[in-house]
């Protein structure tokens, strides 16, 4: 099998997670400065929630240029990944409407921990079909940064029964870390192509 519908189911559904986010906005009764203020939870989610399907997107994106073939286990990994990523949107603004409170913040770290182990369980699915000495073993490496970001994750879930904020934090650390350019897989392929 090919790619390519694959891809693009993936790319339809992360569109309309971020759509159906952005709905969740809602707009002020009031056209002044000050209604915007007690949004700032929900916005701030908002931000959080837009920049981590950003990354799976980039991540998913680039991992596909080192694919060359897909099976039936392989679009049942993509469909594990995606379910996780399509709870974002309901953790997010269960989040941001209860101004970060212990339960929904921990809740979100689940939907994190569970959206990262579907993306290693993808990249092995990938892997068991390409072969160990293929490009695409190569281009992905040991992926230490997602190994150290589901255990960030882990670690901030029960941290947010006490101290949310804390919790939120340790999302926001990942977020940083993996918005700083991953270029293992560019490098890997820049490299097959010469």
């Amino acid at each position: 099998m090919t790619k390519g519908r694959l891809e693009a189911f993936s790319d339809g559904v992360i569109a309309i997670l971020i759509t159906i986010m952005v709905l969740e906005l809602r707009v002020p009764p009031r056209p002044d400065v000050a209604a915007l203020l007690p949004l700032w939870p929900v916005f701030l989610s908002y931000v959080l929630s837009f920049i981590f399907l950003g990354i799976y997107w980039n991540n998913h994106h680039h991992l596909m240029q080192a694919v060359r073939v897909v099976n039936g286990r392989v679009l049942w990994a993509n469909s594990h990944l995606l379910f996780w990523l399509s709870l974002i949107p309901f953790t997010t603004a269960w989040m941001g409407e209860n101004h970060f409170a212990p339960a929904p913040v921990a809740l979100y770290g689940v939907n994190l921990v569970c959206a990262g182990c579907a993306y290693f369980i993808l990249t092995r699915v990938l892997l068991a079909v390409h072969g160990p000495s293929s490009l695409l073993a190569r281009a992905v490496g040991t992926d230490s940064k997602g190994k150290i970001s589901v255990v960030m994750y882990a670690l901030a879930i029960p941290m947010a029964c006490r101290m949310p904020a804390l919790a939120c934090g340790l999302y926001g650390a990942v977020a940083i870390m993996w918005l700083i350019p991953d270029r293992r897989i560019e490098k890997v392929l820049l490299t097959a192509d010469e």
